[in-house]
């Protein structure tokens, strides 16, 4: 086999590894952090549900990420590997600074950055919206720029109706609103699953595509269970720098709080998962902890220091690794 195409795809699945570790924190950040759970059984749940989501919705999200760049054949390994590297480097670096940063940012700066180093203009694929199925690097960057509002507005709405539906309630339903929380985060933890391994997925059958090792842009079976696989590896290893600053130092959550901003989450992740929308979860589950601060109109103890880092990691990701995947492909091109 080509030394470039096992290399594609072993950045990929390292890819997916890292945003399993990425996905651990924003799965069970705020089970753990409401002591609806302890860490290693919400661990264990969030690792095979990550694990089965790709199963369970299919692989929209690995289509919509395959036709972002428009290169050719020859050069689509280099435009892949250079994406994957500047992506690696950007998680890497946020999980040591304990930001929830976004892998999916990463991912498509790093490809558009290769793709423009190669082709120019011509070899990204800018598309925009197809009804509610985002095409090309224009449709990815609107849903990726709204969704993290999508998220904060439904946990504000949630939180609201909850304490509506409970202002007569006593502390008999502090049990069910915790075992609730189990629910709600294994479907976000099904939802992540299904959306970020299949951007590995995407990109592995376009490097095979490309190598003429597969015919068309329909994932292999063993793709997509080597991706998944990879990402509940990472899940499994568990992202605790940032656990900690999603459950505890955005605001400080109570069980109703965490309920209202998992299941807004989960709705907004999942139905962008079955629309084929690669969206970033970490923005999502990270504005919804916000979007339960404002729900309760506490907004002095939202910890605005810290959503202002988190949103200088996010306006940076983009550029930064564009940047890094264009250097790169100068590098392999000079290797190979």
């Amino acid at each position: 086999m080509d030394a470039g195409l096992v290399l594609a795809v072993g950045l990929a699945l390292a890819f997916a590894f890292t945003n399993g570790v990425q996905d651990a924190a924003n799965s069970i950040a705020t089970l753990i952090a409401t002591r609806a759970g302890r860490p290693g059984p919400a661990l264990v749940m969030a690792t095979l549900a990550i694990f089965a989501g790709p199963f369970l919705l299919g692989s929209a999200v690995a289509s919509t990420v395959a036709g972002m760049v428009d290169v050719g054949p020859t050069e689509t390994i280099g435009v892949v590997v250079a994406a994957l590297v500047a992506a690696l480097a950007w998680n890497a670096a946020a999980w040591y600074k304990g930001i929830p940063s976004s892998s999916s940012h990463a991912l498509v700066g790093g490809l558009v950055g290769a793709a423009l180093a190669t082709s120019g203009s011509e070899g990204v694929n800018w598309g925009g919206l197809d009804g509610l199925r985002p095409v090309g690097v224009l449709g990815v960057l609107v849903v990726l720029a709204t969704s993290p509002v999508v998220g904060a507005t439904a946990t504000l709405v949630v939180l609201r109706l909850f304490r509506r539906a409970l202002r007569r309630g006593t502390r008999r339903f502090s049990r069910p609103v915790r075992d609730a929380q189990w629910v709600t985060s294994t479907l976000l933890s099904v939802g992540q699953g299904a959306n970020d391994s299949q951007k590995a997925v995407g990109l592995v059958t376009a490097v095979l595509l490309a190598h003429g090792t597969t015919s068309s842009l329909e994932a292999p079976r063993w793709v997509i269970l080597a991706c998944s696989l990879a990402m509940a590896a990472g899940t499994l290893a568990g992202g605790w720098r940032i656990v900690r600053t999603i459950g505890r130092r955005i605001y400080d959550l109570r069980p109703l709080d965490a309920l209202a901003g998992q299941t807004g989450s989960a709705a907004a992740i999942l139905g962008a998962s079955i629309v084929g929308a690669p969206i970033s979860s970490t923005h999502v589950v990270s504005s919804s902890v916000v979007g339960a601060g404002l729900g309760r109109r506490r907004y002095g103890r939202i910890r605005w220091s810290v959503v202002r880092q988190m949103g200088i990691a996010w306006v940076t990701t983009m550029p930064v690794t564009a940047l890094i995947a264009a250097v790169v492909l100068s590098t392999w091109r000079w290797v190979t």
